[in-house]
């Protein structure tokens, strides 16, 4: 059976039970667990890491616990907004230059710990809601930055990159930012959807590209 993780910040998260190793519990994580479960029985079991509040500093910490003693065949990484949001409310972010930095030795830790793992990066997003607007222009370009750093990441270690910020930016032809997103930053039931269904555009083409 393999092991697909989920790993990244609260849109990850999304409440999850700690105390239940199993728990996928709402969001995108639930929506892709859901259909490949349907799709796939009992090929893919589906682990969920994500912690609220999270940047990529903590999730570098947590490489061992969290990541490579589980041992997934594949793994999604959405990081980023925090590393900015933090500096902005709390002074304690993760400057883009820092951020690349620790995402590459992330990811070259995970690679050299387990050779054989699918990774794919979603990029950090960002709408205009309740918890961006008041610094919109400054939130917006600095979380344009990290997804930059994502993608480069993506592109020198061949990793799958999925421009989430396009994703919503298109959304946003057929309904206003309300109807994805609550605050700006955590997406509702059609916010997860989306991120969801995109990952499982690349998950499944992975998939049937293989058999």
């Amino acid at each position: 059976m393999k092991r697909f993780l989920f790993q990244g910040d609260s849109i990850t998260d999304a409440m999850r039970n700690r105390d239940n190793e199993k728990s996928i519990n709402t969001g995108y994580v639930h929506i892709v667990a859901s259909q490949m479960l349907l799709k796939y029985p009992g090929k893919f079991e589906f682990f969920n890491r994500g912690i609220g509040g999270n940047r990529i500093i903590d999730v570098y910490a947590r490489i061992k616990s969290d990541i490579i003693n589980l041992k997934p065949d594949y793994m999604s990484l959405l990081i980023g907004v925090n590393d900015v949001w933090h500096e902005l409310e709390l002074q304690n972010g993760i400057d883009a230059n820092k951020f690349k930095t620790l995402y590459k030795m992330l990811i070259s830790e995970i690679k050299a710990a387990l050779p054989n793992i699918k990774i794919y990066i979603m990029a950090p997003f960002l709408l205009k809601g309740n918890e961006t607007t008041e610094n919109w222009e400054l939130f917006s370009a600095e979380v344009k930055k990290r997804a930059e750093v994502a993608k480069e990441i993506a592109e020198e270690f061949n990793l799958i990159f999925i421009p989430l910020q396009e994703e919503f930016d298109k959304a946003l032809l057929q309904m206003p930012e309300e109807y994805w997103i609550r605050d700006g930053v955590h997406p509702l039931e059609a916010g997860q959807a989306l991120i969801a269904d995109a990952l499982l555009k690349r998950f499944e083409k992975d998939i049937t590209d293989k058999e």
